[in-house]
């Protein structure tokens, strides 16, 4: 089973590394998953995992203190907002379209209320 997690772990890395050169995908959630799936798999790999420069920009600050960097927070909400808008425009169902709306708002609300903002460091 460890096997699992750790493969799992190294699927969702490279597509939250190939989240930080394209815009639609996002990274910080796939990097999340990587965190868990490695410290399920094995320390050895959840201690490399957390010592690598991905980790660092993209986790480091939300798993310590539960902020981000307003850089960081954007990065996270526009490629998402951007694809529930294109499944929006897709839906033809208004109950669909109007929960989509909500969702997009609820994302927005919740990192800006319950996710500290912190500066960049330089």
């Amino acid at each position: 089973m460890k096997i699992i997690w750790i493969t799992i772990g190294f699927v969702t890395m490279a597509i939250g590394g190939l989240g930080v050169i394209l815009p639609v995908l996002p990274t910080t959630p796939f990097l999340l998953v990587s965190s868990f799936c490695f410290a399920k798999g094995s320390k050895r790999f959840h201690n490399w995992f957390t010592g690598t420069q991905l980790y660092k920009k993209h986790l480091d600050s939300f798993v310590k203190d539960r902020s981000m960097t307003l850089k960081t927070k954007w990065c996270v909400l526009l490629p998402a907002s951007f694809m529930l808008i294109i499944a929006m425009i897709m839906m033809q169902n208004i109950y669909g379209r109007i929960f989509i709306l909500i969702l997009i708002g609820f994302k927005y609300i919740y990192f800006f209320t319950k996710i500290q903002t912190k500066k960049e460091k330089i």
